[in-house]
């Protein structure tokens, strides 16, 4: 049987290549006969097929204005067919006296020969339209190379509109052009391109083929357009500023690190674009943004990307109230621009933009979804303890403020789902924010959520160099005990805030996730148009490093495993067998089943925790989190397929709920505590879902 499935399959990759063949031949031929397409650098394109739509109604009401349908009542089969036929004609020949000229171009999706008369679908950026290819209408020549042009080919019509006697809007070509040959076979139509990887590994194919991609990112650029018309309408000014820093600072975040070669520095990706704008803002700029890509050296999940879009936008004289009200207005604003409404749907749930949004300060929304108040716990040591007695873990250098946040992300972020303001955040966690004049150890923050999510993060900036210099020095010493997302002192933006910067308040977006809710997407891949992929061919990479024997079994799996490091086994420790035997009922309860890992991603605020997104065979992605980030980078698992016990009870773990269990063989070294741990991975054809017996 197994024979037979590979030889079938063998058989679709020889038909394959034989069409792509096929496909060169007829490049060949054409190029041969003097008529390259890829030679013609320009076509005049008059219209979007839409936009022949759209025309030919227009000019069909106008030419048809009062005239009655045609009425069959009364009527034989035959004498109505005979009636509607008359109507028709009738009707198309007033039409074409008076025609409506188009010349449009676009990829050929459909193509039906019917001896001297074919038809053709015409896909373009705004929809696709029918075309009428007669022979006598453009050439014996031209129509046999149409009748020999490919699904994927690209054509230049010119004609005019008409309707089909069933009422389909279509193009009666009076000539064509071919202007580019297709030599790869696009997926097939009905099912277009459904892999999700593949879709976003080759953007290009799944733009053409899934409609509703395309009007994402069509969208996405409506979004990125009212923005600039809402802000400039507010007399903000939009800048640049550089990528390439030698601190990164701004936000709480791992960054990327490269070498500048013309000046023998190492510089680092950006990771916010907060401490150049305020510079600006000390030079008198009184109203600034930017709209530009940031790097942040983290994991992949459905909502966070290495490389996204930010928007940053400060205004002198005003605080975190202004940009509060700037936030409502917009978002209000961008809703009805770009959905029609102020109500837009998210996942089956309607979201409202078109009421105030609540204020919450953080305390008071812990307050409202668990009953306590932190206004009253006294000190960092009654944080812990609550923090113990609710299962909240964290790490010894948290104070209360640290707390409080966890408490807010473990309880209080899964119900916001309506937008609304969270304020007064702790001034642990702001390092670059004002504090509250009637509460110092709080600070004038605000954070907007939406479906759970937060929307953008804003402050009353601070402006005090003084203060400043004293949080900068708080977080090099978190740093110096090992926290690689803490924030590292900046001399010269320490220098602007000594030349003297005005009242500001300060506002950042993550645009992606703003795209991500105008259009109802998932994931935030589905907005991006080239999302961060491990490469295809990483693990065979990696192998080649390894030598001999190690490298040959790494090229023999299909590139799943890499080549094994040589071990000296002898130097392991295992733990001594069970002696006590569980029966076969009680074993057999535990359901274990292959996973295939979709994602992979750092649990923030933990160290230890990585959280997977996986594919059990359900359709429905399971969520497992495994304390081992001590031992595996999240993007080295992306790919690979595990064993899981999948019916054991959930547990919450830092807000987020474990479905489930990764299993590891874990050993000692002979004279040592370090503990070893590898993942059980096991061969990728296995597919998800496979229960192991």
């Amino acid at each position: 049987m197994a024979g037979q499935n590979n030889g079938k399959q063998g058989g679709q990759q020889q038909d394959v290549n034989q069409l792509l063949k096929v496909r060169r031949e007829k490049l060949a031929n054409l190029q041969e006969a003097g008529q390259d397409p890829f030679q013609i650098t320009k076509y005049d394109v008059t219209h979007h097929t839409s936009d022949v739509k759209d025309l030919y109604n227009a000019h069909e009401e106008k030419l048809l204005a009062g005239r009655p349908a045609v009425n069959t009542d009364g009527m034989d089969e035959a004498a109505a067919r005979e009636a509607v036929k008359a109507d028709y004609e009738e009707r198309r020949s007033i039409m074409d006296a008076d025609p409506v000229h188009v010349s449009i171009a676009g990829r050929m999706m459909f193509k039906r020969v019917m001896g001297k008369a074919s038809f053709a679908n015409i896909q373009d950026l705004k929809g696709s339209i029918q075309i009428y290819v007669a022979r006598d209408a453009i050439g014996e020549d031209l129509y046999a190379t149409f009748k020999k042009s490919d699904i994927g080919d690209i054509w230049g019509v010119k004609g005019y509109a008409f309707r089909t006697k069933t009422g389909e809007i279509s193009i009666h070509a009076e000539e064509m052009t071919l202007l580019s040959k297709s030599l790869q076979i696009l997926p097939e139509k009905f099912h277009g391109l459904t892999d999700t990887d593949m879709r976003y590994r080759q953007r290009y194919i799944d733009l053409i083929m899934n409609q509703e991609s395309k009007e994402v990112f069509v969208k996405r650029s409506k979004i990125l357009k009212e923005i600039r018309n809402f802000l400039a309408d507010r007399d903000f000014m939009e800048v640049e500023t550089p990528m390439l820093v030698a601190n990164a600072g701004g936000a709480a975040a791992r960054p990327f690190e490269t070498h500048y070669n013309a000046l023998n520095e190492d510089v680092k990706l950006r990771i916010s674009l907060e401490l150049y704008l305020k510079r600006l803002i000390v030079g008198g700029l009184e109203r600034v943004y930017e709209i530009g890509r940031v790097f942040r050296n983290e994991g992949v999940d459905t909502r966070h990307n290495p490389e996204f879009t930010l928007m940053e936008l400060y205004q002198a004289y005003t605080d975190y109230e202004g940009m509060m009200e700037l936030t409502e207005s917009m978002f209000r604003y961008l809703a009805e621009k770009v959905c029609g409404s102020t109500k837009i749907s998210y996942n089956g749930i309607e979201i409202d933009f078109g009421k105030p949004f609540e204020r919450l300060t953080m305390n008071d929304a812990i307050k409202k979804y668990t009953g306590i108040d932190f206004d009253q716990v006294e000190d960092d040591a009654a944080a812990k303890k609550l923090a113990d007695e609710h299962n909240i873990a964290y790490e010894e250098r948290h104070k209360k403020g640290d707390i409080i946040n966890l408490f807010f992300e473990e309880f209080c972020e899964e119900k916001l789902i309506q937008p609304t303001f969270i304020m007064d955040h702790p001034i642990e966690i702001s390092p670059l924010t004002k504090k509250k004049p009637s509460d110092p150890s709080k600070v004038e923050r605000f954070e907007l959520f939406i479906n759970t999510w937060e929307m953008c993060n804003a402050y009353s900036e601070l402006n005090d160099p003084i203060d400043q210099r004293e949080r900068f020095a708080a977080q090099d010493a978190n740093a110096a005990a090992g926290d690689d997302e803490a924030e590292h002192t900046d001399e010269d933006f320490l220098n602007a805030l000594e030349i003297g910067m005005p009242p500001t308040g300060g506002i950042g977006y993550g645009i992606d996730r703003l795209v991500m809710l105008l259009t109802d997407s998932q994931a935030i891949r589905d907005v991006l148009l080239f999302p961060t992929m491990k490469s295809l061919d990483s693990d065979k990479k990696a192998s080649k490093s390894s030598e001999g024997d190690a490298t040959e079994a790494a090229n023999d799996n299909n590139g799943f495993f890499t080549a094994n490091e040589k071990i000296d086994f002898s130097n392991v420790k295992v733990e001594p067998l069970f002696e006590e035997e569980v029966d076969f009922d009680t074993f057999s309860k535990s359901d274990f089943r292959a996973v295939k890992v979709k994602e992979c991603v750092a649990v923030p605020k933990s160290k230890k925790l990585l959280q997977f997104t996986l594919d059990d065979g359900t359709g429905t992605d399971r969520t497992i989190l495994s304390g081992i980030h001590a031992y595996y980078e999240p993007e080295e698992l992306v790919g690979k397929t595990l064993i899981a016990i999948t019916n054991l009870p959930p547990r919450k773990m830092m807000g987020i709920e474990s479905c489930g269990m990764l299993l590891s063989a874990v050993n000692n070294l002979k004279d040592s505590e370090d503990e070893e741990l590898h993942l059980l991975m096991v061969d990728n054809h296995i597919p998800a879902g496979a229960k192991l017996y």
